[in-house]
């Protein structure tokens, strides 16, 4: 029996899957001489697994529970709390509610240990579960220099926001407010979430770097979808794209994508700083336009998408109208403030 290995793009795996499953850029197919019958090798049957996972709408009840009434906790006790502490709070109940969503959903499918579970909920930051949990999933081990790296970002956002930030005039509030934001991301994003995923790739487990060296994207798109907090990318694919895209147009269901986003940063950005609503929507919906743009006819003409030019776009467009989303009444009402309380000030 001779047994024949076919490569080739399985567009309906792709198209129920998304672009976000990093397993399925092609289906491999084994064929026996004898029966002539295509049968499935490794890549097919983990696709039909993910396939056969529950959607976030058959997901029950409790699935959606912590969604639903931490929020909700959150807004009844928002007079006994300051500004930033209502801010704190709202986030973190809108990630523990998102993050137990994605966890009861695959906590079945995904054989695992029970660690796994209890890690993946308390102790790493990212929204892809079925990657985390999976033990069949061996990532290389991280090398010596990334390890460098993060503790450098980490304690450069240390010294940002709380050495350099109380050195900048007082006068210039708005100034030392930003320079603690860009020092806080650093601190968590670049640094403490970065030597999380370090940690746990050293014990075996698949879990990817929220940020994924942003400043290298070539394009917008790439800054967004590849690069940029993918702890919320894979969350958008899973919660928003996947089901979405078999009704709608691929751009509509991007659009719909920065929607979701702006509308939730509105939420803990505008409304604990009872000022600035729309602005954090109005920033994403300009990232989706220029999405747009980058992908036209008249965006590639101009080379949008790729080298020099399409890094300078995504600057551009990225960073230009960052005040939108982190707009002053929330840099002075709930930021410095918070600055304050942890000493930072």
């Amino acid at each position: 029996m001779l047994a024949v290995n076919c490569r080739g793009q399985s567009d309906d795996l792709r198209d129920h899957l998304g672009s976000g499953v990093k397993h399925m850029k092609t289906a491999q197919f084994g064929v026996c001489e004898k029966s002539w019958e295509a049968q499935p090798t490794q890549a097919v049957q983990t696709a039909r697994r993910v396939k056969s996972y529950k959607s976030f709408r058959s997901v029950g009840f409790i699935g959606w529970i912590p969604l639903v009434v931490l929020p909700s906790i959150s807004a009844v006790i928002r007079r006994g709390l300051q500004p930033w502490a209502f801010m704190w709070t709202l986030a973190i109940s809108i990630y523990f509610g998102l993050k137990w969503l994605t966890w009861w959903r695959l906590q079945r499918p995904v054989s695992h240990s029970a660690w796994r579970s209890v890690a993946y909920l308390l102790a790493w930051p990212g929204m892809d579960a079925e990657s985390f949990l999976d033990e069949t999933k061996s990532p290389p081990a991280p090398r010596f220099r990334s390890w460098l790296w993060a503790i450098f970002e980490t304690g450069l956002g240390a010294t940002l926001l709380w050495f350099v930030a109380r050195t900048l005039p007082p006068e210039q509030p708005l100034l030392r407010g930003w320079t603690g934001m860009l020092g806080l991301t650093l601190l968590l994003h670049f640094g403490t979430f970065q030597i999380a995923a370090l940690f746990w790739q050293s014990l075996g487990v698949d879990a990817s770097p929220i940020m994924a060296a942003p400043l290298r994207a070539q394009s917008l798109s790439q800054f967004w979808g590849k690069r940029w907090n993918l702890g919320f990318r894979q969350l958008a694919h899973d919660l928003i794209f996947v089901p979405f895209h078999k009704y709608l147009q691929a751009g509509l269901v991007a659009f719909l994508v920065f929607l979701s986003s702006g509308l939730i940063h509105d939420l803990v950005i505008s409304v604990p700083a009872q000022a600035g609503y729309g602005l954090p929507t109005a920033y994403f919906m300009l990232q989706g336009l220029g999405v747009t743009l980058e992908r036209s006819p008249l965006g590639k003409q101009l080379g949008l998408g790729k080298g020099l030019r399409g890094w300078s776009f995504m600057v551009l467009v990225a960073a230009g109208p960052v005040f939108w989303l982190f707009h002053p009444p929330f840099v002075m009402r709930v930021i410095i403030p918070f600055m304050k309380a942890i000493h930072a000030l």
